[in-house]
């Protein structure tokens, strides 16, 4: 397997069990006691967590860029046009990237009224994680399978 098949199935398979996980926030506070630790330590503010049905949006998304960075790596079936795969993962890494950033500076410049809990996971795991997620989707946007636009 080709670095950029790898990076896409890394990529791909991490953004699908994050929304994995939203989902399952949708109906428990997992892996936390209550929903106010939870909300505290993914959100940053209030004590409760965003109604499911926002959690279950969360997921959808998450595994709709799961989808367009795997088959635009080629380690999925590609269905629809190639330009528009594409597009989507450089919207992807675009939107990854700039929240790795947004996250990393206002979490570590203390800008938010997030919970210190919040800041403190934000800048050691959830930003960096987002700028890794949006490198690999970025390399996979640039150099990702090509396969020609089809008419149909």
């Amino acid at each position: 397997m080709g670095a950029v098949r790898t990076a896409g199935a890394v990529v791909a398979g991490v953004l699908a069990g994050v929304g994995v996980l939203h989902a399952v926030w949708a109906v428990s506070p997992w892996p936390m006691r209550t929903p106010a630790e939870l909300a505290d330590a993914v959100v940053g503010r209030g004590d409760e967590m965003p109604p499911p049905a926002a959690c279950l949006a969360v997921a959808g998304a998450l595994g709709a860029a799961a989808y367009l960075v795997g088959a635009e790596a080629g380690v999925l079936p590609a269905a629809g046009p190639a330009r528009v795969r594409r597009a989507g993962v450089r919207t992807v890494s675009a939107v990854l990237l700039a929240r790795g950033t947004g996250g990393l500076l206002v979490s570590a410049l203390g800008l938010g009224e997030q919970s210190a809990r919040f800041r403190r996971l934000d800048a050691r795991y959830y930003s960096p994680l987002c700028l890794a997620l949006g490198a690999g989707a970025g390399a996979v946007a640039v150099a990702g399978y090509r396969e020609p636009d089809r008419v149909a």
